[in-house]
């Protein structure tokens, strides 16, 4: 049947464009990883209630309202959602390209913690305070843009189908890079970061198929670095006080082993359904330092007992797991060492976080990702949420 006269069928129905745009902003939301997205959800939700736990009493901290690190908590979240979904967005093909620029700016960043621009925040010089109380703590980026810098040099020349490996010179390019950053931390001193960039380094070199010889020879030259920050006195006096606590828990339990004591009493006391959110004494009474940030998962332990803290454990386990999956399966060799860096990135500081409130690590003033407190951790850890879901999306279906 013929429309009638005047009547354009195509004046009312979808432009093709349109139809093209649904369909595949459609199949970006089927192909996102659910699993490691809704665990990094329950995480952030789980942290807003430790933060607020930690937080509703310490008038000192809030300024008089409980609510004060709540809703900064959510905020934080929600901020860094929407840097996970614009990085999604963008695509980290897109952001190959602008590599440089990034890891240029995550240069001049860290540089101006080293200017009057920079603040010290619980014994580290890592921060920029810009003003009405906000600060920014640039080496959380700066793991981000090794990961890139790294990812877009060695896989270069092989995703282009010129070699099977990273050639030699490739790789000491490639540390070359991200030893300048590192080495501007640890001038800070931010001990923490570094050790944290150290693996992902080595991660990073690993997924990439580089030489066994670079791997052995960075951890060589990572004991050797250790010896000699020691000796040349590079280390403050709480960082080193930080290493005598931990070899020795009994050396001083009211003064440098205070911290993980206090951590280690808290956490031992919940049991295995724990005295419940916000009955936990320790916690009430304030006896655990840093409780929002670095020891978040002692109210865990304390107030949702084994079952909360395995929870929290079980969660992470799960991001991990999905990234292993998106790096396995992308057909890039970029994406792999991108999905590979995240990967020892999230594992080894959520292993240092939690081992440091058990006793088995050194305190390192790291967070545990999206459960503590603060902005610039949590912008980082979803923008690498994003980069995961990117090379997701983007990697051809099998099925």
């Amino acid at each position: 049947m013929s429309a009638p006269h005047g009547f354009s069928v195509s004046r009312y129905a979808p432009e093709r464009g349109t139809l093209a745009k649904l369909a595949a902003r459609d199949s970006v939301v089927r192909r996102l990883d659910w699993p490691m997205l809704l665990s990094a959800l329950a995480l952030s939700g789980i942290g807003a209630l430790l933060v607020w736990s930690a937080t509703r009493g310490r008038t000192e901290l809030n300024n008089g309202d409980p609510y004060y690190f709540l809703f900064r908590h959510l905020l934080n979240t929600g901020i860094g959602v929407a840097l996970m979904i614009s990085t999604v967005w963008l695509g980290h093909r897109t952001l190959r390209g602008a590599v440089p620029v990034l890891y240029g700016l995550s240069i001049v960043l860290i540089l101006a913690v080293l200017t009057p621009l920079g603040a010290t925040i619980n014994g580290a010089h890592a921060w920029i305070v810009v003003g009405g109380g906000f600060s920014l703590q640039p080496s959380e980026f700066v793991k981000i843009t090794i990961i890139l810098i790294m990812a877009m040099l060695l896989a270069s020349k092989v995703d282009a189908g010129d070699q099977l490996h990273p050639d030699h010179r490739t790789v000491a390019k490639a540390l070359t890079l991200a030893a300048l950053p590192m080495g501007i931390v640890m001038l800070m001193p931010d001990l923490g970061s570094v050790m944290v960039m150290i693996v992902i380094v080595l991660g990073v070199l690993l997924a990439s198929g580089a030489s066994n010889r670079w791997v052995l020879g960075l951890i060589g030259a990572g004991v050797l670095g250790a010896v000699l920050v020691t000796a040349l006195g590079m280390l403050d006096e709480y960082q080193i006080n930080r290493f005598a606590a931990f070899a020795n828990p009994d050396l001083d339990p009211s003064g440098v082993g205070y911290n993980t004591n206090q951590a280690r009493i808290a956490i031992g006391s919940g049991g295995l359904l724990g005295a419940g959110l916000f009955k936990g004494s320790q916690t009430t009474g304030q006896f655990v330092p840093e409780q929002q940030t670095d020891f978040v998962f002692t109210v865990a332990g304390e107030e949702l007992g084994f079952v909360g803290a395995g929870l929290i454990l079980v969660l992470l386990g799960v991001i991990l797991w999905r990234a292993c999956r998106i790096a396995r399966e992308t057909t890039e060799l970029y994406g792999t060492v991108v999905a590979a860096g995240i990967i020892a990135w999230f594992a080894f500081q959520s292993f240092e976080n939690i081992g440091m409130t058990l006793g088995i690590m050194p305190v390192a003033g790291l967070p545990l990702p999206f459960v503590s407190y603060g902005g610039s951790s949590m912008f980082a850890v979803w923008v690498a949420i994003g980069l995961l879901q990117s090379i997701r999306v983007q990697r051809p279906m099998t099925a």
